[in-house]
C-alpha cells in the first residue's frame, strides 16, 4: 500500500474499511433490538398455501461469532497493514516476511554447503551429491534460458560444449553467474560499407569455419572484415575478455547461414544475463558453477545420489 500516488487513495480505502466494520456493528445492534412480532410471530410471507416465514431473533452463538469477527477485524487492522498506507503496529510486510524466511533457510542450508565451499570445482564435479544439488539449483535459476539440458537455444549459449564467450574455467563461470554478463554487438553495416559489402563479409565469416559460402564474395569481404577485427580479432577467433564470439568454430549463437549473419551485422545484438548474486549465496554459486563446468568436461554430470 506504500506505492499510492496520492494520500487521497489511502484515506479512501481507510474510510471504506472502517465504514464496513461500523456497518456490520450497526446491523448487529439493529438485529439484536428487533422485537418479536405480535400475533403469530410471522413476517406475513406465505408460500405454497401454508408455509409461513417466522421472525425469530438471531441465535446467541451466531451473534457471538459475529461480534468476534468484527473485533478480530479491528485488531488485525491495528496490527497489520490494511488501512491504506498505515503500516500497522507490528510493521509487518510481505517482503520482510519473505526475507526472514529466506534468511532462515539460508542459515540452515549453510550447514549443507559448508563442506563444499573449500572444495575446488574439479573435486565437486566428482561428488554425486554435490552435483545433484547443483542440478537442482540450475533447474530453478538457469534452465529458463539455457534449457533443462543446458544446451541453450537461439540467443542463449549452449553450456555443454567447449565454446565459451567469456572463458570456461571454474573461476570464470562463477564470475559470470555472480555478476552476470551484458554482451553487446553494435550494428556494423555502416562501418562495413554498402549492402553488397555486408553480404561479402557474411560470406567471409562463413569461410572462417569452412561453412558453405561463395568463395568470390568471401575474398571481396575479407578486407571489409577489418571493421569487425577490433572485437573478433584479425583471425576471427574472438576475444573472451569482451565476450566476442569465435567465428571459426562453426558454432552459431543466433543461427547459421548467410542471411543470419547479414541480419546480425545490420542489427547488432544485445544479450543480457542477469547477475545471480542476489538470488544465490556465494556457496550456492560455487556449487552450481561446478555443475556447469562439469557439463562440458564430463559429457554429463555424475549420476545423482538417490534420496
Amino acid at each position: 500500500m506504500s506505492d499510492f500516488i496520492s494520500s487521497g487513495w489511502s484515506v479512501y480505502i481507510s474510510v471504506i474499511v472502517i465504514g464496513g466494520l461500523l456497518a456490520c456493528l450497526g446491523l448487529l445492534i439493529i438485529a439484536s433490538r428487533r422485537r418479536v412480532m405480535a400475533n403469530d410471530n410471522t413476517t406475513g410471507h406465505v408460500w405454497d398455501v401454508d408455509l409461513r416465514e417466522l421472525n425469530n431473533p438471531l441465535p446467541r452463538w451466531w451473534m457471538g461469532l459475529f461480534v468476534l469477527t468484527v473485533v478480530f477485524g479491528g485488531i488485525y487492522l491495528a496490527l497489520y497493514p490494511g488501512l491504506g498506507s498505515f503500516a500497522g503496529g507490528l510493521n509487518w510486510t510481505s517482503a520482510g516476511q519473505y526475507q526472514k524466511e529466506q534468511d532462515k533457510a539460508m542459515t540452515e542450508l549453510s550447514k549443507v554447503y559448508a563442506s563444499y565451499a573449500a572444495q575446488p570445482a574439479e573435486e565437486l564435479a566428482k561428488d554425486p551429491k554435490a552435483m545433484a544439488i547443483g542440478e537442482r539449483l540450475f533447474a530453478n535459476n538457469c534452465s529458463g534460458c539455457h534449457g533443462s539440458d543446458a544446451k541453450g537455444s537461439k540467443g542463449f549459449p549452449n553450456l555443454t560444449d567447449n565454446d565459451w564467450l567469456y572463458g570456461g574455467s571454474p573461476e570464470k563461470i562463477v564470475e559470470t553467474i555472480t555478476n552476470g554478463r551484458n554482451g553487446v554487438m553494435p550494428p556494423m553495416a555502416a562501418a562495413v560499407g554498402n549492402a553488397e559489402d555486408v553480404k561479402n563479409v557474411a560470406n567471409y565469416v562463413l569461410s572462417l569455419s569452412n561453412s558453405p559460402h561463395n568463395s568470390i564474395a568471401a575474398q571481396l569481404g575479407k578486407p571489409k572484415f577489418a571493421a569487425c577485427a577490433a572485437c573478433h580479432g584479425a583471425d576471427g577467433k574472438g576475444n573472451q575478455a569482451i565476450g566476442a564470439p569465435n567465428l571459426t568454430d562453426n558454432i552459431w549463437l543466433y543461427g547459421w547461414g548467410e542471411q543470419a549473419i547479414i541480419t546480425r551485422i545490420n542489427n547488432g545484438a544485445n544479450n543480457l544475463m542477469p547477475a545471480q548474486s542476489k538470488r544465490l549465496s556465494p556457496e550456492q554459486i560455487h556449487v552450481v558453477g561446478a555443475y556447469v563446468w562439469s557439463l562440458s568436461h564430463h559429457g554429463e554430470a555424475p549420476v545423482a545420489a538417490s534420496n
